[in-house]
């Protein structure tokens, strides 16, 4: 358990340290270039459809139909189509978000894990315990089991406090089961992995919950860019570099801890011992070449 913490400790300090690295950064910053190129073609090729679509399903509606008519007796015209652009904003940004993070998170997490293993253990020896195919089931299966909890557990979410904990620990499952599956995948064997995932289970899961806690901190900034929809356009990418900053520190800090880990098992493990070599036979060492 001492040798665990000291483990966690030492690889969290370095994680923190690893962020200020230049290509952590870049990667931090890759989301926003990447969601500004996809805003752009979406907006430009789906904009106006996506505009008119929903002003018509707004028009459509009674209540509001009434709403428009006196705000245009007001002298403000164009209401409809004012709020119909903010609600294709807000409902368009989400599903960016999440396919940008996505996209960068697949190529983030095994780029930093080089990152740590070629600065920290160059010599560890690679035996691709986890191939690409066996990443994507883990993945999607531990993605899919989180998703469930999530769904059963909405109940709890009327109740501030809970949520402030049922949330974070449900991320903080997922966050330790992907993430430490990552970063073992190219340096360990299955049983490598299977055997650190025991002995430092505890220590794994306490790194996802608080990758999880710090996962929150963006969607505050989401939230008030919400609110704030004056500076809807200056928080959100705030919120989004911050999201891929935390999502780098959690894959260095998972890449620090599990090669550093992998590295101690293998040194009380030892050197695989040699096969056997079968002893001469008397009389061998004079034996005919032309009788073999």
């Amino acid at each position: 358990m001492l040798v665990s913490m000291s483990l966690l400790l030492d690889s969290f300090w370095r994680a923190l340290a690893y962020c200020l690295h230049k290509r952590v950064i870049a990667w931090s910053l890759f989301p926003l270039l990447l969601m500004g190129l996809l805003s752009w073609g979406l907006g430009y090729f789906f904009w106006a459809d996506a505009v008119l679509k929903v002003q018509s399903l707004l028009d459509g509606v009674g209540w509001l139909h009434k709403v428009w008519v006196w705000l245009q007796s007001n002298g403000v015209g164009y209401a409809s189509e004012v709020v119909a652009s903010i609600l294709v904003v807000l409902g368009a940004t989400p599903m960016l978000v999440v396919l940008v993070l996505l996209l960068v998170g697949l190529f983030m997490a095994p780029a930093l894990t080089d990152l740590v293993a070629h600065n920290r253990f160059p010599q560890l020896q690679r035996k691709h315990g986890g191939f690409a195919m066996a990443s994507l089931i883990w993945s999607g299966g531990s993605t899919v089991i989180a998703l469930l909890a999530l769904i059963v557990t909405l109940p709890l979410w009327v109740f501030p406090p809970l949520m402030l904990v049922v949330t974070p620990l449900i991320w903080g499952w997922l966050t330790y089961r992907v993430m430490a599956f990552d970063a073992l995948a190219e340096h360990a064997s299955k049983e490598e992995r299977r055997s650190l995932f025991v002995r430092h289970r505890m220590s794994l899961i306490l790194m996802g919950v608080i990758c999880g806690y710090l996962g929150m901190a963006p969607g505050v900034v989401w939230v008030s860019g919400l609110v704030f929809l004056a500076a809807f356009w200056i928080l959100i990418p705030i919120a989004i570099w911050i999201y891929a900053l935390v999502f780098a520190f959690s894959a260095l800090w998972f890449a620090h801890f599990c090669l550093g880990a992998l590295v101690r098992l293998r040194e009380q493990e030892g050197p695989a011992e040699p096969s056997p070599q079968v002893p001469f036979a008397p009389g061998a060492a004079t034996q005919n070449p032309a009788s073999l």
